[in-house]
């Protein structure tokens, strides 16, 4: 059963830095599944996942809509994928997803997650980010370890 939490971001910069604390937590063999309408800040999101995964902060971290998958490294591996394009799940397992997400060193980033549906394990932690304003964002996180999601309201609360 996963539990949730609803985060508020009041810019790019927040909804980055929210993404960092939750890299903070993740280890390898993680998913994080993101949804949300386009421009909703999946990919900055991400980006705040890759310096919490210790990426260095001055490599580019960008939308892998048209490459599919883009690899980073950091103190695990990142693996960032993205399913906008793709027409359904077979294509995402075409692409590896099956191996990385069976690979303990790698934490696998998949935005447009809703595309692939029952892919996305269930131990997934699940980031649906929402227009809620201009800038405004409001980000859903859902993920069945409690503990780990409770160390990140805390870290969006003390930052």
């Amino acid at each position: 059963m996963s539990r949730a939490a609803v985060l508020e971001s009041d810019g790019e910069a927040r909804t980055q830095a929210l993404g960092a604390a939750l890299g903070a937590l993740l280890r390898g063999g993680d998913v994080v599944a993101l949804f949300g309408p386009l421009g909703s800040g999946k990919t900055r999101f991400v980006q705040g996942l890759a310096l919490g995964l210790g990426v260095p902060a001055d490599e580019a971290v960008v939308s892998p809509t048209f490459v599919l998958v883009r690899e980073y490294v950091g103190r695990v591996r990142l693996c960032h994928l993205d399913a906008y394009r793709l027409t359904g799940p077979a294509e995402l397992h075409d692409l590896g997803f099956g191996e990385l997400i069976g690979d303990g060193s790698t934490v696998v980033a998949l935005e447009w997650a809703d595309r692939v549906g029952g892919l996305v394990p269930a131990s997934a932690c699940r980031v649906e980010l929402a227009h809620a304003g201009e800038q405004r964002r409001r980000i859903a996180v859902r993920w069945p370890d409690a503990a780990r999601l409770a160390q990140l309201v805390e870290a969006a609360s003390a930052g």
